[in-house]
């Protein structure tokens, strides 16, 4: 006997296609809708589209300090850049503006060439690397300051990073910018791409 799917029944929505590594490409461009002044309540002024890459260097430094460990600079960039690409794949419409991200804290702060010498460098060192469930699926890594030169405890094992905390690790801990993600993200693993 036949099975008969239900996402072919009438009045069923079909299956939706999940997004992941295998079957979605790391994004060329980004939409991202400029407010002035980086103010999160500010009206949008215009959508700028900018290269993948060059967003996530410009979000880097303003996001975690350029002066922090190298190794927690790689972590913020993983976080950034996966942050950034789940976004392009759930893009948003408000006040007639399409765009996947705006340029302030509602998002990731993105200041255009922002970018500094180690935080490119971790951008570069870290591209071809994704931070994924084991099915590959493209999810947010989200985020957080947290409290300045502090461990972050309540943060580990979360799913929402700490930036102060990945310095702490970065740092006073010697984590490697894997092992800090796996302090904060569960069931994820380092892939390449």
């Amino acid at each position: 006997m036949p099975v008969l799917s239900l996402a072919f029944l009438p009045g069923r929505a079909h299956a939706q296609t999940v997004n992941t590594i295998y079957n979605t490409a790391v994004p060329s461009m980004i939409r991202v809708a400029i407010r002035p002044l980086n103010n999160p309540r500010g009206p949008i002024l215009w959508v700028q589209t900018v290269g993948f890459q060059n967003y996530c260097e410009d979000v880097l430094p303003n996001e975690w300090m350029p002066s922090w460990d190298a190794e927690t600079l790689r972590a913020g960039a993983v976080a950034v850049k996966m942050f950034g690409w789940y976004h392009t794949l759930h893009p948003v419409t408000m006040d007639g503006w399409t765009f996947d991200v705006d340029n302030t804290t509602n998002f990731q702060e993105y200041n255009y060439q922002s970018g500094t010498y180690p935080t490119d460098t971790a951008i570069r060192d870290t591209w071809r690397t994704v931070y994924v469930p084991s099915t590959g699926e493209i999810t947010e890594l989200d985020y957080r300051a947290g409290i300045a030169n502090e461990v972050n405890w309540p943060f580990l094992g979360t799913n929402i990073m700490s930036q102060w905390g990945s310095q702490y690790w970065g740092s006073v801990g010697r984590l490697t910018y894997p092992s800090i993600l796996a302090m904060y993200y569960t069931g994820r693993q380092i892939r390449g791409i």
